[in-house]
């Protein structure tokens, strides 16, 4: 049997539970608009199901990615157990790649010892500063959760755990970019992932504190995009990914960020009773695509072109289309270009923010992109 393609699965074993009270948490709000709030913690039934059905598709390459709510919740047992069976099933040697985004809560040494061995990139939430973390990341008492965090962050150095930082831009860690970025640069944290924080669905954008605002994020954007700049251009090594991906498709590669490639991808997210969804961003009862315990890939993605879920995201706003930016932007992320309008999606909310930033980054982006071009052409003789 031909290997078939790449597939990649975001899985979610333990549904929407979380040992932290974030104040912004997009899958708190998520689970609020479904009829189960929490489908619990994944069996390890449905686990080995979901690898079975996995390798039968005899893929060029399998990735597991675990989020939640917070996944290191359904315990440690369970991983270990996860990787057994993906080790039974994998008769072909295909390629496997593990990750987990993890808040750190209860990540120890054991913890830390297991994601080494077995090669996890770890994501590990991170909002900046001391000041800008616990003032929204909190714990279950409402306490901040900076230091709990920043132990795991240098257990994960000192064992070579590869990792890096995923920090919220709400809008306190979007006016305190310039403490946070040279922070971050202090303490070798040099791969580093920034998303916009996401308002709760159908309220009126803006309204919270820790909502990030179009103009907040410009300032943000274009702020992290200089100190980022002045590191690159004196040949100090650091990666955001939001960046690279910019250089990479001035260089004339694809975005590997699905939210810059103009249209939403047919993606994979497993919640913990095994149902089956477009997005992480739309776990919702009306966009369940099948369950992988019931159902094979083939049926998931007949029920996923029902749902029109792709093709509305390729229905920009006009005003979009004509953009001067817009091979670059095009249209940015489908969640935060709703409403639909009709036969189409808003125009993105962040639009004013992007506009400022690309006129201020794009020739400082085509001295990156020179400097690259330089740096790899064969030198003759």
């Amino acid at each position: 049997m031909p290997k078939t393609r790449p597939l990649h699965f975001l899985i979610k074993p333990s549904s929407s539970l979380c040992n932290m009270r974030c104040r912004y948490c997009f899958y708190a709000d998520v689970s609020d608009h479904r009829e189960v709030k929490s489908y619990g913690l994944m069996s390890l039934e449905t686990a080995e199901n979901l690898i079975r059905l996995a390798f039968s598709e005899n893929p060029l390459s399998l990735h597991f990615a675990f989020q939640g709510g917070e996944p290191s919740l359904r315990g440690l047992d369970f991983y270990q157990d996860f990787v057994d069976l993906v080790d039974r099933y994998n008769t072909s040697d295909t390629p496997v790649e593990f990750s987990m985004q993890t808040n750190g809560f209860v990540i120890d040494e054991e913890w830390t010892e297991f994601f080494k061995a077995h090669n996890f990139l770890m994501g590990l939430s991170l909002d900046g500063t001391v000041r800008t973390h616990n003032v929204n990341r909190l714990g279950p008492e409402n306490e901040g959760t900076f230091r709990r965090v920043w132990q795991v962050a240098e257990m994960f150095q000192k064992a070579g755990v590869e990792f890096n930082i995923l920090t919220v831009v709400n809008r306190q860690v979007a006016q305190a970019i310039d403490k946070i970025y040279p922070f971050y640069m202090k303490k070798g944290l040099y791969y580093q992932q920034y998303i916009p924080c996401l308002d709760p669905f159908e309220e009126e954008r803006g309204l919270h504190d820790y909502s990030l605002r179009p103009e907040d994020y410009a300032n943000f954007l274009v702020r992290l995009f200089d100190m980022w700049y002045e590191d690159v251009m004196a040949g100090r090594f650091v990666y955001i990914r939001f960046f690279e991906n910019l250089v990479g498709m001035l260089l004339g590669y694809p975005p590997e960020a699905c939210g810059m490639v103009g249209l939403c991808q047919p993606q994979l997210v497993i919640e913990a009773d095994g149902g089956v969804y477009p997005c992480d961003f739309y776990v919702l009862d009306d966009l369940r695509i099948g369950n992988i315990n019931h159902n094979t890939l083939a049926e998931i993605e007949e029920n996923r072109a029902k749902t029109n879920f792709i093709e509305q995201s390729v229905a920009v706003d006009p005003a979009c289309r004509d953009c001067a930016y817009f091979p670059l932007c095009r249209g940015g992320c489908r969640r935060d270009r709703e409403p639909r309008q009709g036969d189409r999606m808003s125009l993105n909310y962040y639009c004013p923010a992007f506009k400022t930033f690309y006129a201020h980054a794009l020739p400082k982006l085509q001295n990156v992109v020179a400097k690259i071009s330089d740096r790899n052409r064969p030198v003759n003789g």
